[in-house]
């Protein structure tokens, strides 16, 4: 799966009336019409999640809006329902070992697609958009975030224009979110029609107003500004309730929360827990709070000289006061954990208690192993030393407030940081792009993947994940933990995955290539007048279709 992270300016007045109105009236007793709000704007919705997009094609931009935004418009095969299963969307069926779809020995999947379906332009939808789309991810010419999974694609049958069969080098059980599911802002089927004539999709005006095949299309981007979606005429389940989708480009949360107070925004989606205070005192919303698939960490990049020594990354984890964390910056939301799995997941580990905070020990432990305090009080090694650069998105008060704290506890033990902010595009664009993230420019950084359905972490993890392969971004490689993630591919039952996904944690555990900071909670608020929002943990925005405001 690829998963990445939540992370510009205040749209002018005249600008927001087309996307929810300048109105700064109050909330009181539902209005004409029904509505509690004087100031909704009838099936319109805008939102912002705090963030900002470089592309709007999930081939080469895999973070959290990008997911949100391509689960309304982009063409997929599978898609997932507000408890976390699989649901056919352009396949119909989810292949399965029971249904014939999965070879009894793992190695052919075969989908059978949607007849009369027409992309948003107009074009008849087939087989040979799947199979454009899958040799686009597997073409190298092309940014692609990863290729974990696509890259043990043997060949592809199309014994007709409605059937795809792939052929696979090994069994492959996340083929079920990875090949052309929304679940994690994957890469989704593209319009052979439009881009058959390019060498690759790096640069193509297509990135900018892609055509999908989604209950909405793009109508517009304006930069820095908004993306705008309407309601796709020619969807094949109909036409969904909402008129227009508006995501307002707002990188700033202090920025995001004074358009929420002016009731400029209908939804503020995954807020931080240093912000639920705020958000619970501005009239006319609702506000969802519930266990989340997401996972706060910091990173370690263990090509740098520094954090190729576990002992050092085992020192940072003891110096981290991580229920001080989750207290004062997440005011009490989110849970400590070592392990990343989610509380409610089938695969969630509970026998792996949390490290805890301990300075003594920490400076023990790099004591002990050779690494001395300079005049400066910053430990050295070999001529190595623990000055260590940390990188950050720009605009998250709340994380700055944080590195602030580890900054004081990390000083403790030696160790020093220089703190460098980039703009979120930049931080999670593709290494090939000049991406911070994926270049591996930084000794640590802090962003939050979202966990899969079924417990696979070898786009996170695995060996053979490395960007620009994979989204390894901690280049961590542990043989036993490698062999239980090539196990889970070939199991296709929760149970047997369960056991593998054990072993994963074990070893991410005792080699801390990252530190989980805490699992978080799933912070949403919307307007009082929105109806039928029922979103799941992977893919919120799945399920527009009776939405309604």
């Amino acid at each position: 799966m690829s998963k990445l992270s939540l992370r510009a300016v205040a749209v002018a007045c005249a600008a927001a009336i087309v996307v929810a109105g300048c109105s700064k009236s109050q909330s009181g007793e539902a209005t004409g019409g029904g509505r509690y709000n004087s100031w909704t704007v009838p099936h319109v919705l805008t939102f912002s999640d705090g963030g900002d997009v470089n592309t709007l094609n999930p081939h080469l931009g895999q973070f959290a809006t990008i997911g949100l935004l391509s689960s309304l418009t982009m063409a997929w095969l599978i898609k997932w329902d507000e408890h976390n299963n699989p649901y056919p969307e352009l396949a119909t069926a989810v292949p399965t070992q029971a249904n014939g779809g999965v070879s009894k020995d793992g190695l052919t999947l075969t989908f059978h697609l949607r007849k009369a379906v027409k992309w948003s332009d107009g074009v008849p939808f087939d087989a040979d958009d799947v199979v454009f789309s899958t040799n686009v991810v597997n073409n190298l010419a092309n940014n692609e975030v990863g290729r974990t999974g696509w890259d043990q694609i043997v060949k592809i049958d199309e014994p007709d224009k409605y059937t795809v069969v792939y052929h696979m080098r090994k069994p492959y059980s996340p083929f079920v979110e990875t090949f052309f599911s929304s679940a994690g802002a994957n890469p989704c089927i593209l319009p052979k029609h439009l881009l058959a004539k390019y060498p690759n999709i790096n640069d193509v005006p297509y990135n900018s107003l892609p055509v999908g095949i989604g209950p909405f299309k793009y109508e517009r981007w304006d930069r820095a500004t908004q993306v705008v979606m309407v309601a796709n005429p020619l969807y094949f389940r109909g036409v969904p309730k909402l008129k227009k989708i508006v995501y307002k480009i707002v990188p700033d949360r202090n920025t995001v929360l004074s358009q929420l107070e002016a009731h400029e925004l209908d939804m503020w989606y995954l807020f931080p827990g240093n912000y639920l205070q705020r958000v619970a005192g501005v009239t006319g919303y609702t506000i969802s709070r519930r266990p989340s698939y997401y996972f706060n960490h910091m990173d370690f990049n263990l090509q740098r000289p520094a954090l190729k020594d576990p002992v050092v990354r085992q020192a940072l984890r003891l110096a981290l006061n991580r229920p001080e964390l989750i207290a004062k910056i997440g005011h009490n939301v989110g849970t400590l954990s070592d392990v990343t799995t989610p509380l409610a997941a089938p695969y969630a580990v509970t026998s792996i208690p949390p490290t805890n905070f301990d300075i003594a020990a920490a400076n023990a432990l790099l004591d002990k192993n050779g690494w001395v305090k300079g005049p400066d009080g910053v430990r050295a090694k070999n001529g190595v030393t623990l000055a260590l650069d940390l990188a950050t998105s720009a605009g998250t008060a709340d994380v700055d407030e944080q590195i602030e704290l580890i900054r004081d506890w990390y000083r403790q033990i030696g160790v020093s940081l220089n703190v460098r902010r980039y703009q979120a595009p930049q931080m999670f664009a593709p290494e090939q792009s000049g991406g911070i993230i994926y270049g591996g420019k930084w000794d640590i950084v802090f962003f939050a993947w979202l966990n899969d359905a079924i417990g696979d972490y070898s786009s996170e993890y695995g060996c053979n994940g490395f960007p620009p392969k994979g989204q390894n971004d901690v280049r961590w490689c542990n043989q036993r933990a490698q062999a239980a993630m090539d196990a889970l591919y070939a199991h296709f039952d929760q149970a047997q995955r369960n056991k593998d996904v054990l072993v994963v944690q074990q070893e991410f555990v005792k080699d801390v290539p990252s530190v989980v900071t805490s699992l978080r909670e799933d912070l949403i608020a919307y307007n009082k007048d929105l109806k039928n929002f029922h979103p799941n943990n992977i893919t919120p925005f799945d399920n527009f279709m009776d939405v309604d405001i």
